[in-house]
């Protein structure tokens, strides 16, 4: 193709309706049709990234191969179309305004007076237009974060009046996601806010094409037309996105309500060939026909927001499929977890990880709940934070230094078994100054995790951490039996850990469920399940 194609996904009515599954799924489409696709979201916050968040603000922090600390929706687009994103991906308010300052500090505008309209809109342009211009990619498409008519949204939504302008005819649309509430008590379905949400759009210079109407129930074909009426879009463009039992199942609902053709049309672009979704409709009736049933507990300080955890979650269903088991998840909350009830929430479980996390809030907990998977053989996974934990309780109960710890939740520790890395002891900032993105890892020859990765010599994986194995305990925790089965050779860092003794246990330093996609499930979370289900039949 001699020009790139954008598309902008915009939100009205409410936030939280699911734009980044309809990016990813539409671009899902549009792959499986031989277009080179790729998506980026714009959020509206003026944080630089979502790297200092809470989890309760935003849910989980993505991060990409290249060390890009960013929104969860990247998380779905790689899981969808099994294509790495990277630092253009993502882009925020915080990041606009930091650059455009920048450049004002270093004399680029020439002593003008820096405004919204050009200086920040420019730069939200440029930003957009990156992936476009790379020659990578036939399509982009562009989700905007936030809902239509705030007040952090209209530099984006400027920006994007201007590019649509400037892209000329059939280079770029809007699609314009909203909400079709059903009132139980009228017993009908309201068109009146998507079309306010509409008129609010248009009042900003910006006609949708193609509306995406959120149900829970079936739109008729009069209220279609109606919408299609007052929204002043063309019938077919009015696009059915009723609730679905699973994620997975979005591409293949907007395939049949025909968001692609119509997305084909408006750009212009050949409509003739069929999607090949033979590998997806296989991932999803292998995900809905599980032969067996595993108990996985997920052991976590943010249990009561689950986003907080999504690209767990999402890897579990991945390996899942692979295994044909439903993984359930049983949350439990490592601040409630005493020597008094341990047994009781352990109870029934057919594998334990326990979770990512910064903080000494819940440590105790996830100890207990290492030791009682260690002891009672139950297949265990612990990931960054939930690795050190493996390492803390070994030290503590196997080495008898009852008072090894991190140096994250006790800084004069005797025994700091988790210490910082030497280079992090004088950083002051938090936003992205830990161990972020792809590191490469030697894996022990015969060892567990060298056969769950299918007898790989070395592997890349994503880090976000700034806490490390301390190789002064690395020589005793080893002839106590917890084998370090991974290094990277470049630090001489422990990667990760391993109990031989065990039937399956494995720390990991890194985020495998970063890397889980539909298309590649994470060999550690499959081999986690298998190891589940193994146990459970026993």
């Amino acid at each position: 193709m001699s020009q790139t194609k954008y598309i902008f996904v915009t939100g009205g009515v409410t936030s939280s309706l699911g734009k980044g599954i309809i990016a990813a799924s539409l671009a899902k489409l549009l792959q499986a049709r031989g277009y080179k696709t790729t998506i980026q979201k714009l959020d509206p916050y003026i944080n630089v990234d979502p790297g200092t968040l809470n989890p309760y603000e935003h849910g989980e922090c993505y991060v990409t191969d290249d060390g890009a600390e960013t929104d969860l929706d990247l998380g779905h687009y790689e899981r969808f179309l099994n294509v790495r994103t990277s630092q253009a991906n993502n882009v925020t308010t915080g990041r606009i305004y930091q650059s455009v300052i920048e450049k004002e500090r270093r004399g680029e505008f020439l002593g003008k007076t820096v405004q919204v309209v050009p200086h920040i809109t420019n730069e939200i342009k440029e930003r957009i237009q990156i992936l476009g211009k790379s020659g990578e990619y036939d399509i982009v498409i562009t989700e905007i974060g936030g809902t239509v008519g705030d007040i952090e949204s209209l530099p984006y939504i400027e920006a994007v009046r201007q590019l649509l302008w400037e892209l000329g005819d059939n280079n770029g649309i809007v699609i314009h996601l909203t909400l079709v509430p059903y009132l139980s008590a009228a017993g009908e379905l309201k068109t009146k806010p998507t079309q306010h949400s509409v008129k609010t759009l248009m009042e900003s210079g910006i006609k949708a094409d193609i509306l995406v109407c959120r149900t829970e129930h079936q739109i008729s074909d009069d209220i279609k037309d109606k919408l299609a009426l007052f929204c002043n879009v063309k019938r077919d463009a009015v696009i059915q996105s009723i609730d679905a039992s699973t994620i997975y199942d979005v591409p293949i609902l907007m395939q049949e309500e025909g968001l692609d053709t119509v997305t084909l049309h408006k750009l212009a672009l050949p409509d003739t060939v069929v999607p090949d979704l033979t590998n997806w409709n296989e991932f999803l009736h292998k995900h809905k026909n599980p032969k067996e049933e595993v108990n996985i507990g997920l052991i976590g300080k943010y249990v009561e927001l689950q986003d907080s955890y999504k690209s767990i979650l999402e890897a579990f269903i991945h390996a899942g499929a692979v295994n044909e088991v439903r993984v359930k998840i049983k949350w439990i909350h490592s601040e409630h977890i005493t020597d008094r009830n341990l047994v009781n929430k352990m109870k029934d479980l057919d594998g334990i990880l326990v979770a990512p996390g910064f903080g000494e809030r819940g440590i105790e907990g996830k100890v207990k709940a290492v030791k009682h998977a260690r002891e009672h053989n139950i297949p265990f996974l612990g990931i960054c934070l939930g690795m050190q934990m493996a390492v803390i309780e070994y030290g503590r109960n196997v080495l008898n230094l009852s008072d090894a710890n991190s140096t994250e939740m006790d800084a004069n520790t005797a025994n700091p078994v988790i210490s910082l890395m030497e280079e992090q002891k004088t950083i002051t900032n938090k936003g992205g100054t830990m161990r972020l993105g792809a590191w490469d890892c030697d894996l022990k020859d015969g060892s567990l995790v060298q056969k769950v990765y299918h007898g790989a010599k070395t592997i890349s994986e994503r880090h976000r951490h700034r806490y490390e194995f301390n190789n002064q305990y690395k020589e005793a925790m080893e002839k106590a039996g917890l084998v370090a089965s991974g290094i990277n050779k470049k630090t001489g860092l422990v990667e990760i850990v391993e109990l031989p003794t065990h039937p399956w246990f494995i720390g990991v330093q890194y985020h495998p469920e970063y890397k889980s996609t539909v298309a590649n499930p994470h060999p550690l979370f499959v081999g986690f399940v298998k190891a589940a289900l193994e146990h459970k039949i026993k």
